[in-house]
């Protein structure tokens, strides 16, 4: 199903820190306001948010603190092929991705449902599988209408 929880707020972010044993900093609340503000948005998106929120930041610090925010499951990285690192806020759940091959737009798409054998491993070699990741590809309905060059 979609994600129907209410839109974080600092303050709630700041529980959300503290819930993963993470300090509260104003470079962390800045990137989950900017992840949150702009799904699967790249690296470069994010340092741009962030800076016009709090002034010179440098890309180290953003990267490290998006590197911590992944690690602590309070932010997702996604990467499909041919695509430079993506950040969402929607975590939690096993939901997949559609790409659009000619702009590359990203969106959310809820997980498979009924007979999908396909999210099944015919082999899990052993794995204890826990989420499978989808990306559909295609045109987005923006470059769906335009001529093909």
């Amino acid at each position: 199903m979609g994600q129907t929880a209410a839109v974080p707020t600092t303050p709630e972010f700041e529980r959300m820190l503290r819930g993963a044993s993470l300090r509260v900093t104003r470079p962390r609340v800045a990137v989950l306001t900017a992840v949150r503000d702009h799904p699967h948005a790249d690296t470069d998106s994010i340092i741009g948010a962030v800076r016009t929120e709090l002034g010179e930041v440098s890309h180290q610090a953003i990267y490290d603190v998006l590197r911590a925010l992944t690690a602590a499951g309070l932010v997702r990285r996604i990467q499909p092929s041919g695509s430079v690192a993506r950040y969402e806020s929607r975590v939690g759940d096993n939901h997949h991705h559609v790409v659009c091959r000619s702009c590359g737009a990203i969106a959310d798409v809820d997980c498979a449902v009924g007979p999908a054998p396909c999210l099944t491993a015919s082999n899990d070699q052993g794995f204890l599988i826990e989420e499978a990741e989808v990306i559909y590809w295609g045109l987005c309905p923006d470059c769906a209408i335009e001529p093909r060059s």
